[in-house]
C-alpha cells in the first residue's frame, strides 16, 4: 500500500513516518500521580460508605474500623517476624547439614569406585 508523500513524511522527513514517532512524555512525577489516585479512591470510598450508612460520620467510623483492623494485623505479623525468621534459619541449617552429609557420602563412594577400577 502506498501513501502519498505528505502522509508518509510530516513537516520534516528526517525523523521517519508519523506513526513511528514516539509521543512526548508529559514530564509528570509518578509519585504525584499515585498520591492523586489514592486520594481519589479514598474520596470515592468515603462517598460510597456515607451513602450506604446514610451518614458521613457513620461511614467514616466503618472505614476507621477497617484501618484499625488492618493496622493491628500488621503489628501482629511484625511481632511474629523474628520467630518465623529463626525457624526458617534452623530449617535451612538442617537442610544444609543433610546436603553436606549426602555430598560427603557421594564423594567417598566415588573415591572407592576409582580405587577399585
Amino acid at each position: 500500500m502506498r501513501f502519498p508523500e505528505p502522509v508518509r513524511m510530516a513537516d520534516d522527513g528526517d525523523h521517519g513516518p508519523v506513526w513511528a514517532r514516539r509521543g512526548r512524555r508529559s514530564g509528570s512525577n509518578p509519585i504525584v500521580g499515585l498520591l492523586v489516585t489514592l486520594l481519589a479512591l479514598f474520596g470515592a470510598a468515603s462517598l460510597v460508605m456515607g451513602i450506604k450508612e446514610r451518614s458521613l460520620s457513620a461511614g467514616g467510623a466503618v472505614m476507621d474500623g477497617w484501618v484499625s483492623g488492618a493496622w493491628n494485623g500488621v503489628r501482629g505479623l511484625a511481632g511474629q517476624a523474628p520467630e518465623a525468621a529463626e525457624k526458617a534459619a534452623d530449617e535451612a541449617s538442617d537442610a544444609a547439614a543433610k546436603t553436606g552429609d549426602a555430598l560427603e557420602a557421594g564423594a567417598e563412594k566415588a573415591a572407592e569406585e576409582m580405587k577399585a577400577s
